[in-house]
């Protein structure tokens, strides 16, 4: 797994790997578009990235929080299906006469920003590792 460099460090790899299994879904909507009755998928992942870093930073979800009277209350249960990616169809274009609903435009314009977004991260995680590991190579240069 490797050293955490910071508490961003877990997001953006997380972030990577959302990225990732989104490239393979429309990448596989692609696939299908001949395919009939084959309708596009694809995942949300945005609040559950939201609710991660909530929970690394210490941040205050601005919830109401519920109020324990007693102590022989029960508990409130934690809210954990945020943070659980959503798979969900794309649906809102036209199905074709075989009841498909790929279109090639959606799925190669979202495959673009997908990619883009993918390599901001990747970019952003190489000049984290730099600066932990020029902090690391003066530490040494000192002793």
């Amino acid at each position: 797994m490797g050293i955490e460099i910071s508490r961003s460090d877990i997001l953006v790899r997380q972030a990577l790997d959302y990225r990732a299994n989104r490239q393979d879904m429309i990448s596989s909507n692609i696939a299908n578009a001949d395919t009939p009755f084959y309708r596009p998928r694809d995942i949300r992942f945005e609040e559950a990235l939201i609710a991660k870093k909530a929970e690394l930073m210490n941040e205050d979800t601005h919830k109401l929080k519920m109020a324990q009277t007693s102590p022989n209350h029960l508990k409130p249960k934690k809210d954990s299906i945020s943070e659980i990616p959503t798979t969900f169809f794309r649906d809102g274009h036209m199905a074709r006469n075989d009841g498909n609903s790929v279109d090639l435009d959606v799925e190669t314009t979202e495959m673009s920003k997908n990619s883009v977004i993918f390599n901001a991260l990747i970019q952003a995680h190489k000049s984290d590792r730099r600066i932990f590991s020029s902090v690391i190579e003066a530490s040494q240069k000192t002793q």
